[in-house]
């Protein structure tokens, strides 16, 4: 079993940056593959961001790309989602996720972190 806690999220004006939190227990990190996904109010929940458990590579949703940007430090068990030039439309909550394998399903989620971009 895994535990995630995200934390960073917040109220941001439209342009500023965030840094977003996921703080894993155990000690089988490393194990496993990384995502963020996020769900804004009436819709459904998408994509953002996943980084493979060697932290090799990332795969950003097209319309974040250039703006997010997904890291993971093995050693504090955490990962992180630097969000910058954020937009109104990036309002959501925010989860993170991991897989037991590069390219498998998500088992364990967190419990998600508010994010709001006023204009």
């Amino acid at each position: 079993q895994v535990q995630l806690v995200e934390s960073g999220g917040g109220l941001v004006q439209a342009g500023g940056s965030l840094r977003l939190s996921c703080a894993a227990s155990g000690r089988t990190f490393s194990s496993y593959a990384m995502g963020w996904f996020r769900q804004a109010p009436g819709k459904e929940r998408e994509f953002v961001a996943a980084i493979t458990r060697s932290g090799g590579a990332t795969f950003d949703a097209d319309s974040m790309k250039g703006r997010f940007t997904v890291s993971r430090d093995n050693a504090k068990i955490t990962v992180y989602l630097q969000m910058n030039s954020l937009k109104p439309e990036d309002t959501a909550v925010y989860y993170c996720a991991c897989s037991a394998s590069d390219y498998g399903s998500y088992a364990y989620w967190g419990q998600g972190t508010q994010v709001t971009v006023s204009s």
